[in-house]
C-alpha cells in the first residue's frame, strides 16, 4: 500500500466512525492491525492518565477523563464539541455511579452529594450531548460529576457552557479539558473532595474542518471560586491564561499542536 492509498483509507475510516480516528495498516505479509485514537485526546492527555487508581484513564465515545479514587472525582473530562453533538434530546437526569472503577475505587453514588449544598455539577455539560439519549444519559455517570457551588454551577459556569455552544453554531470546532482543583472541604463521609476553584480550557478552531495555524486558532481558558462568592458575576471575571492553568494544576494541555503555535495561544488571554 502506498502513502496516498494509506491516506485516503484513514480518511475513509474517519468518516465512518465519527467518535474515532481509525488508520488500518496492512503489512506486507497480509497481517493487518488497528491504530485507535479518541477524537476527545486528539490534542493530548493533560495528566498521561493510565492505569494508576488516582489517575485512571475511562475512554467512551462521549468523552475522555482522568479519574482520581482517593479524592472521588475527576482530575479533568476532555470532549470535542461541534454542532454534530447537538440535537434536540431532553435532559436524562438519570445519576448513576460508574459499575467500572477499578474494584478497590469507591463508586460515588448520587444520594452521597445529598444534604451537602452542593449541586451534582456536571464537568461535560448535559446540553453539550443532546444528539441521543445514550449521548445525553453518559454526561449524568457521577465520574463526570463534581461538588459544585450553586451559584458556580448555575450561574457563571452554566453561561460559560452557553457561551461555549454559542461558538458552536457560528461554525466552530472545540476541544474542552475542564476540572476542579485545591479542597474547599469533604462530603459524603470524606470520599468526595468539594474543589476550592473550577477550571475550564477551550481550544477554539475557526471550522469543523480546519487544520490548526497561528491565525485560525484561539484558547479560553477560566479559574473559577468555587464558592457563592461568584453570585452575580461573569465568567469573563475569571478569565486567565491556559499558562497559568497549567502552572495551577501540573498538567500539559494541547501537547499535540506544534510547539510554536502552542506556546503563543497558551500564553494569551481570551478578547
Amino acid at each position: 500500500m502506498n502513502h496516498q492509498t494509506a491516506v485516503k483509507l484513514r480518511l475513509v475510516m474517519s468518516n465512518l466512525f465519527p467518535f474515532t480516528a481509525v488508520l488500518l495498516i496492512v503489512i506486507v505479509t497480509g497481517c493487518s492491525s488497528t491504530v485507535t485514537q479518541n477524537i476527545h485526546l486528539r490534542y493530548g492527555n493533560p495528566s498521561q492518565a493510565n492505569g494508576n487508581q488516582n489517575n485512571y484513564l475511562i475512554e467512551q465515545p462521549e468523552y475522555a477523563l482522568s479519574y482520581n479514587c482517593n479524592t472521588g472525582i475527576a482530575n479533568w473530562v476532555s470532549w470535542q464539541l461541534d454542532r454534530s453533538w447537538i440535537g434536540t434530546t431532553e435532559r436524562a437526569d438519570d445519576f448513576r455511579p460508574n459499575t467500572e472503577l477499578p474494584p478497590k475505587c469507591y463508586a460515588v453514588r448520587p444520594n452521597d452529594y445529598r444534604g451537602s449544598g452542593y449541586d451534582r455539577g456536571h464537568l461535560v455539560p448535559s446540553g453539550d450531548r443532546t444528539k441521543s439519549h445514550s449521548d445525553n444519559s453518559s454526561t449524568f455517570v457521577m465520574t463526570n460529576i463534581i461538588p459544585q457551588s450553586p451559584s458556580n454551577n448555575r450561574e457563571v459556569w452554566r453561561e460559560l457552557e452557553e457561551y461555549s455552544r454559542n461558538l458552536v453554531f457560528q461554525g466552530k470546532q472545540l476541544y474542552i479539558v475542564a476540572g476542579g482543583n485545591g479542597i474547599a472541604k469533604k462530603i459524603a463521609q470524606s470520599k468526595v473532595v468539594v474543589p476550592e476553584f473550577t477550571w475550564k480550557v477551550i481550544l477554539i478552531l475557526d471550522r469543523s474542518d480546519a487544520e490548526i495555524t497561528n491565525q485560525n486558532v484561539n484558547t479560553l481558558a477560566v479559574w473559577i471560586p468555587n464558592s457563592e462568592q461568584v453570585r452575580n458575576t461573569d465568567w469573563r471575571d475569571y478569565i486567565v491564561s491556559v499558562d497559568e492553568i497549567e502552572t495551577k494544576t501540573g498538567y500539559n494541555f494541547f501537547s499535540q499542536i506544534p510547539k510554536d503555535i502552542q506556546q503563543k495561544i497558551e500564553q494569551t488571554y481570551y478578547q
